[in-house]
């Protein structure tokens, strides 16, 4: 498994990591297979989205926004940050994507996101190649 860090610099902001899961690949010479991307954070998480128009990803974090409010007085959570949890539930830790010679195959506006909700903070992100898959 392969580790690389992020850093946020917005409370909530989805940072495209593609070009650093690629480049994880490229280090060793990879086949075919997949990769496992994983976020080992509950108020930070992952997805595949658009990457061509950067007001995609700003209408998924509005519409967050007016789904789960930040503030809520039946929140029991004393950090404060229930809605950063709900949100990364949302989202999912983790995603699966399709690699065909050593080449991550996204669709042609598809990109990976890192999803921060309760930033700015440094973040991990895990890549595990996996082959043999038939």
């Amino acid at each position: 498994m392969e580790t690389f860090n992020v850093r946020s610099n917005q409370s909530l902001e989805f940072i495209e990591i593609t070009t650093q899961v690629q480049n994880l690949l490229r280090q060793e010479d990879r086949g075919d297979g997949l990769a496992y991307v994983f976020i080992p954070h509950t108020t930070a998480g992952v997805t595949i989205n658009e990457n061509a128009d950067p007001t995609v990803t700003q209408d998924i974090i509005a519409d967050l926004q007016r789904l789960i409010p930040r503030r809520q007085p039946y929140y029991a959570h004393r950090e404060g940050n229930s809605a950063s949890h709900f949100m990364t539930s949302l989202m999912g830790s983790s995603v699966i994507v399709p690699v065909e010679g050593g080449q991550i195959a996204l669709g042609t506006w598809q990109g990976v996101f890192l999803c921060e909700f309760d930033g700015p903070r440094t973040r991990k992100v895990h890549v595990r190649f996996i082959t043999g898959i038939e």
